[in-house]
């Protein structure tokens, strides 16, 4: 229990005061002039089954490596804090290395040689949440330089794992029924993230997704596409549709009633 002089000094030091200066975190993820991500928050990447989520964040990690622009993502990460942790709790050891290959394919980078700044684990084999989430625990506090730290699958760990001076990119499932991330840590996700960024696969054209800015607290990007690019057996790399407007989709959007009765009673 503490006494009394230790909740006084705590209340003391939690004081805001109007003279106080304060910045905002350093923002190291844009799309354009949109902030996705800043260190000490977190953001989420959301879709339905094969929305190609995963593609998506490959170009954020991409980008994050080069400290550069890959697709419509922006990094500048700080010198010190370079390093990436990708924790992929989901697919096999042979899958989890096509998605490596991706991200090296997208940074313009040798697949045949270990990249100096991504360590990329597998934890799939690990059925133990509890041992999963102390994993990536030591990986954080022990890895000098962490910069921006990936959990593909998140809802395999269920706790909150956090670090002032870094950024957490975060990989959720979203209902089959409608678009809510699922369960409890979807809706506290969603609460508490910095962005959320949804992507989804364009109605008109399957092979192409779509990404926008579901919850983000800065000002909105524009939503843009992407297609898959076969670059060598087995590795593809999402590459932008130049073609994709938003305005696109809004012209085919049509009412109810314009459908036959015949049309209207197939689709029923």
């Amino acid at each position: 229990m503490m006494n009394t002089t230790d909740y006084e000094n705590i209340w003391q030091k939690s004081l805001i005061h109007v003279t106080d200066e304060f910045t905002l975190p350093p923002v190291v993820l844009q799309a354009g002039e949109a902030i996705i991500g800043t260190l000490r928050n977190f953001s989420v990447s959301t879709g339905k089954a094969k929305a190609k989520k995963t593609f998506n964040v490959s170009a954020i990690v991409a980008a994050a490596l080069v400290n550069g622009q890959v697709l419509e993502y922006q990094a500048s990460f700080p010198e010190s804090k370079r390093t990436i942790l990708y924790f992929d709790t989901e697919q096999s050891p042979y899958h989890c290395q096509l998605v490596m290959q991706r991200i090296l394919r997208l940074a313009k980078l040798p697949i045949d040689k270990e990249p100096q700044n991504l360590k990329f684990s597998h934890l799939r084999a690990i059925a133990d949440p509890n041992e999963r989430r102390e994993i990536i625990r030591y990986a954080i506090y022990n890895t000098p330089n962490v910069g921006l730290v990936v959990i593909d699958g998140i809802r395999d760990l269920m706790l909150d794992i956090n670090n002032s001076n870094i950024h957490i990119q975060t990989v959720l499932h979203l209902n089959k029924g409608d678009d809510n991330a699922r369960g409890h840590i979807g809706t506290e996700l969603n609460n508490k993230a910095e962005t959320v960024l949804q992507i989804t696969r364009d109605n008109t054209m399957p092979e192409r997704s779509i990404v926008a800015p579901s919850i983000i607290r800065s000002k909105p990007f524009e939503k843009f596409a992407f297609r898959l690019k076969e670059v060598e057996d087995e590795i593809c790399i999402p590459q932008i549709d130049l073609s994709y407007s938003d305005n696109e989709q809004k012209s085919h959007r049509f009412s109810y009633q314009e459908l036959s009765t015949n049309e209207h009673r197939k689709t029923l």
